[in-house]
């Protein structure tokens, strides 16, 4: 596939490099051509040579998959926000927003994902603020992966916190009883 990606683009370039010539038409017009024209006395132009730029890779640092860990981290800070530490968390209806502190800031390429009880939750996203929804009362384990596609770059520290939901047997949940008809006199 390159080697025909190559060629296509030196056939593109080809005609870029071709001869151009300058001649004066009957009206008197200065005309620039690529094919000189018959029965009129037409120059040769010198075109200087054409202008290049070397395409800038992003510099990533490098992976030895032979090695166990990464000996340095690309973030010196990767941890979650807005989990409370001794208290349960209050959410009625199962859904908050948590937040990832993140130093120095994500790297082009780079998401970022919860892991919820262990497995990953929800979509990756490239904003440091996450909701979940929906979750059961109870224990739960919380951390925040960096991923690079499929592959996890780096995982904060697992958090451990407790869901308060109202029960499904509240008297909250429970539809209000009908108003009593008003006798009538």
């Amino acid at each position: 596939m390159r080697p025909l990606l190559a060629c296509l683009l030196l056939a593109l370039a080809l005609p870029a490099s071709a001869q151009i010539y300058k001649y004066t038409d009957a009206n008197g017009n200065t005309v620039f051509t690529n094919q000189p024209p018959e029965g009129t006395a037409a120059e040769s132009v010198d075109l200087p040579p054409t202008n290049t730029v070397e395409m800038q890779t992003p510099s990533m640092p490098a992976v030895d998959d032979n090695t166990p860990a990464q000996s340095e981290a690309p973030y010196s800070v990767l941890s979650l926000t807005g989990i409370p530490d001794d208290e349960a968390m209050r959410a009625n209806n199962g859904s908050f927003i948590v937040g990832v502190n993140i130093q120095p800031r994500l790297q082009p390429g780079h998401q970022l994902r919860l892991i919820l009880d262990g497995k990953p939750y929800g979509q990756a996203s490239n904003v440091p603020s996450l909701q979940l929804n929906n979750l059961d009362r109870g224990e739960h384990s919380l951390a925040v992966a960096v991923m690079a596609g499929d592959r996890v770059i780096q995982q904060s520290n697992t958090e451990t916190f407790t869901v308060q939901r109202i029960s499904l047997n509240s008297p909250a949940r429970q539809p209000a009883p009908p108003p009593r008809p008003r006798p009538v006199n």
